[in-house]
C-alpha cells in the first residue's frame, strides 16, 4: 500500500513551496507529506540572508506566502573595481514595484511553513531519511527520530529537496572548487542608498552588498588565505578593509556583526531515477553571484508542481527534466562565467569592464539581463 503520492524530503523554501504549489494545482493534500529533520520553530530561527527575485515574489504570491518582512531593490549597481565600466538595472525601466527583495530563511520558511499548514499538508518533523529503496511502482524511505527507528513510508515519487552546503554533498556531473570563501556579515555605512544593491567584482571574487532594513547583508568572496586573513580582524581593521575594496560609494563602513564563512563551488547535474528527482540546491549548488540559487529552486518547484499534477509518474518526472534543462544549464553556465572570469587578473578584464559599460548604454542588454535575473529562461 502505498502511504502517499508525493513524499517531499527538505521543507525549506524549495520543498514547502513546491507542496503549497501541488495543492494549488488541484493535488489532494492529504496525498503530499513534507518530510524534515528540523521543527519548524527551529528553522524560523535561521539568520541566513536570502535574496529573492521578482519572480520568486509572484510565486510565492501563489501560494499564500507573501507579503513577507523583507527590502526591496529598486537599483542594482554593478561595476569591476580598478576597471572602467558598470552597468545599472533600474525597476522602472521594467515597469515593476522592485527588481527583487532581501529577506531572512527564517521569514521565508515561517510564511511557507503557515501556507503548508492551511492548506492542510501532512508534516513529519524532526525525522530523518536514512535510506530508501525503490521498486517499479513506488520508492521505501526508511525514518528516524531522535536517532531511533521511526517508521517507513511508502510514496509513488520522492523529492530530494534537502540540499546542504558544497563540500559536504556527493559529486554530480559537474563539480568545480571556486577556491573561493564567502564572509558573511551585516554592516552599515554612513550614507546609504535606500533599495540599492551592489555587486562589485574584485580579482578575488565578487563583493555583494544587499539593502536590508536600515543597513546591508555583505557576501564578500575571497580566496581561502584571504578571507582567513579577513575573519581574524578586529572590528575596526575589517571596516577599513572592507572599505579598501570596495570603495567609497556609500560613504564610510562604521558597523559589522560577527562573520561567518563557508566553501564555494558549483555542484550540478540532474540526479535522480525512475521516481526520484531532485530539486533546489538538492540538485544544483551554485555560487551566490547574481543571487541565482534559491529563485532557480522556486523555479524547479514551480515546474515540478506542473509535471506531477497529472499524475506521480515516471513520465511526469521525465516532461520535468525536459522542460528544466534550458533554464537549469543557463543559469549554471552564468553563475559559473561570472565567478570565474570576472574574479580573475586575466587579459580580458578590461574588455569586461568595456562590456559592462556597453550593457550599460544599451537597453536591450540591459533588459535580457534583468529578464534572466528575476524570471530565469523562459
Amino acid at each position: 500500500m502505498i502511504d502517499y503520492d508525493i513524499a517531499i524530503c527538505g521543507a525549506g523554501p524549495a520543498g514547502m513551496a513546491l507542496a503549497a504549489l501541488l495543492v494549488k494545482r488541484g493535488v489532494d493534500a492529504a496525498r503530499i507529506v513534507l518530510v524534515d529533520a528540523k521543527p519548524l520553530e527551529q528553522a524560523m530561527q535561521d539568520p541566513r540572508t536570502l535574496a529573492l527575485s521578482y519572480g520568486s515574489r509572484q510565486i510565492l504570491e501563489q501560494v499564500g506566502a507573501w507579503p513577507i518582512h523583507a527590502t526591496a531593490i529598486h537599483e542594482i549597481h554593478v561595476s569591476r573595481r580598478g576597471q572602467f565600466g558598470r552597468s545599472m538595472i533600474t525597476r522602472d525601466e521594467h515597469g515593476l514595484p522592485a527588481l527583487g527583495y532581501v529577506t531572512r530563511y527564517g521569514a521565508i520558511v515561517e510564511a511557507l511553513g503557515n501556507a503548508c499548514k492551511r492548506l492542510g499538508i501532512a508534516e513529519l518533523r524532526p525525522v530523518r531519511v536514512t535510506g530508501s529503496d525503490e521498486a517499479a511502482d513506488s520508492v521505501t524511505l526508511h525514518l528516524e527520530s531522535e536517532g531511533r527507528f521511526a517508521r517507513v513510508l511508502r510514496a509513488a515519487v520522492v523529492v530530494q529537496a534537502e540540499g546542504g552546503l558544497f563540500g559536504e554533498q556527493a559529486d554530480k556531473a559537474e563539480t568545480r572548487d571556486y577556491r573561493q570563501t564567502a564572509i558573511i556579515a551585516q554592516v552599515h555605512t554612513s550614507a546609504p542608498i535606500a533599495h540599492r544593491a551592489y555587486e562589485r567584482f574584485t580579482n578575488e571574487g565578487p563583493l555583494a552588498l544587499l539593502p536590508q532594513d536600515d543597513g546591508y547583508s555583505l557576501v564578500w568572496c575571497a580566496s581561502p588565505a584571504s578571507a582567513q586573513a579577513i575573519l581574524a580582524l578586529d572590528d575596526a581593521a575589517f571596516l577599513a578593509k572592507l572599505g579598501e575594496t570596495f570603495g567609497e560609494r556609500l560613504g564610510k563602513f562604521t558597523q559589522a556583526t560577527r562573520r561567518l564563512a563557508f566553501p564555494l563551488g558549483l555542484n550540478a547535474g540532474v540526479t535522480g531515477s525512475a521516481r526520484s528527482v531532485a530539486i533546489g540546491n538538492a540538485a544544483q549548488t551554485l555560487h551566490p553571484v547574481a543571487g541565482q540559487g534559491l529563485n532557480l529552486g522556486l523555479r524547479d518547484a514551480t515546474e515540478l508542481a506542473r509535471a506531477l499534477a497529472r499524475g506521480a509518474t515516471p513520465q511526469a518526472l521525465e516532461q520535468y527534466a525536459v522542460q528544466r534543462r534550458q533554464d537549469r544549464q543557463l543559469t549554471v553556465r552564468l553563475t559559473d562565467t561570472m565567478a570565474r572570469i570576472f574574479a580573475s587578473e586575466s587579459m580580458l578584464q578590461p574588455l569586461l569592464g568595456l562590456g559592462l559599460a556597453a550593457i550599460d548604454v544599451a537597453a536591450p542588454a540591459r533588459a535580457v539581463l534583468a529578464e534572466l535575473m528575476m524570471y530565469g529562461r523562459r
